[in-house]
């Protein structure tokens, strides 16, 4: 472990726990007598008769957690879906399954209805929405079932469809997503808390959007099967056809009434992360730069980018002199190209693609996925310089890249990265360190 891969994983390390719910909730939600205060907005609950919280995704435990530690018996009731539960006295923490949903995903969602159908106008919501909500609020509409969800699920995931175009065809098989929720809970007051995992912070597109007004159709989500040729259950395929034909009732628009009582507070997203890993490098000595918090596409073919980047700060000083730190987030995608795809996800591929690149010495690239959970593995992600792939090796490098295996051949040259999971979500996170 090269002084590089250490500095690496500190920013990544760093990035995560400024996106910990343990850290933002402090930063950014205040109570004061009776007045709470989230993101510099002001909720009066003596003015309430019940404060409930309700929601979903990887780090809605450890937001249920914090909200209790901060508003104690002011909480009367609630339920919150998530992979990761922690103890709480107030809040029921339903476990469920991401990225695929699973039966007690669905039963906790069934709960978080029933709360939000008993609320009135005395009542303040507070909505927990974070990454992974998507799976872990799952409600198959009409006549679908959770096995319709799975595969629809299973799908996308391999599909190399970006996060939005992916959500677009989740809430339009689901009785929850893309405002359903917020439809549900009126017309109590709601006061949406959010921690995204998507490029660019589109309210609408964390977690499906359960509280937030969808401007997508079932036209949309159809043109999405299409555009992949995905292999649709039956099922799905006839529920989104008979929504474009005018036979279920569309996702609500913003002029829905049901948002007129409703709130948005984005808490923590990409930049909480990569603010943070900036913070660590230039405490270090070393120049920090964020390129982009809005890195897409393919993992494999991102990767060739800043590692072609990394190695002209080093033959040029352009556009910053060594040493220096590059930070980049965002959210890539793997296209599965195998019936029988390995180990892995979008930041172990873009380690091992970067690895594959790499001939200039004194450059580390690191990648993770800062919920912890990278793709269909175990590992968070990897750091890589130019010798984690012997000239020997190559070859069975790039077979484990080709087979989407990229956590197994990573994990056997001591490059990967496993932090277990994390607490929080907000995307993947990448550091290119020049010596």
């Amino acid at each position: 472990m090269t002084d590089g891969h250490a500095l690496a994983r500190r920013c990544l390390r760093a990035g995560i726990d400024a996106a910990h719910p343990e850290t933002v909730v402090r930063d950014r939600l205040s109570l004061d007598g009776g007045t709470l205060t989230i993101a510099g907005r002001a909720y009066d609950l003596d003015s309430y008769e019940r404060v409930v919280v309700v929601g979903g995704g990887n780090a809605a435990g450890t937001v249920a957690t914090e909200l209790e530690s901060l508003l104690c018996d002011r909480i009367d009731t609630g339920v919150v879906v998530t992979d990761l539960p922690t103890a709480t006295e107030r809040i029921e923490q339903v476990e469920g399954a991401h990225p695929r949903p699973n039966e007690t995903a669905v039963a906790g969602t069934d709960r978080v209805r029933e709360l939000l159908a008993a609320a009135d106008a005395q009542t303040l919501v507070l909505a927990v929405v974070t990454g992974g909500a998507s799976a872990l609020l799952p409600a198959p509409a009409g006549d679908l079932s959770l096995a319709d969800l799975r595969a629809t699920t299973d799908e996308l995931l391999a599909s190399g469809a970006s996060i939005g175009e992916m959500n677009a065809v989740r809430k339009h098989l689901s009785a929850t997503k893309g405002g359903r929720l917020a439809s549900v809970a009126a017309p109590a007051t709601v006061a949406t808390l959010l921690f995204s995992d998507v490029v660019g912070d589109d309210a609408s597109v964390i977690g499906s959007g359960p509280f937030t007004p969808d401007d997508t159709t079932y036209g949309d989500a159809l043109a999405v099967a299409d555009r992949y040729t995905l292999d649709l259950p039956t099922a799905a395929v006839d529920h989104l056809r008979a929504g474009r034909d005018g036979e279920h009732t569309e996702t609500p628009d913003a002029d829905a009434p049901a948002f007129e009582r409703v709130t948005e507070h984005l808490l923590a997203s990409n930049h909480t992360a990569a603010r943070a890993a900036l913070d660590v490098a230039r405490a270090a000595g070393y120049e920090p730069l964020l390129l982009s918090t809005r890195i897409r596409g393919e993992a494999r073919e991102a990767a060739k980018s800043a590692v072609a980047v990394g190695e002209e700060i080093a033959a040029t000083g352009n556009p910053v002199e060594p040493p220096a730190v590059l930070v980049t987030g965002g959210e890539t995608t793997v296209t599965v190209r195998t019936d029988s795809p390995g180990t892995g996800g979008p930041n172990t591929e873009y380690a091992l693609s970067a690895a594959l690149e790499l001939d200039t010495s004194g450059v580390v690239v690191a990648a993770l996925d800062t919920d912890g959970i990278d793709g269909n593995g175990s590992l968070a992600g990897a750091s890589v310089d130019g010798s984690t792939v012997a000239p020997e090796n190559r070859r069975r490098a790039q077979r484990a890249l080709d087979s989407h295996d990229a956590a197994t051949y990573l994990g056997g040259c001591d490059a990967a990265i496993d932090t277990g999971a994390t607490g929080t979500n907000v995307n993947d996170l990448r550091v290119v360190v020049v010596e």
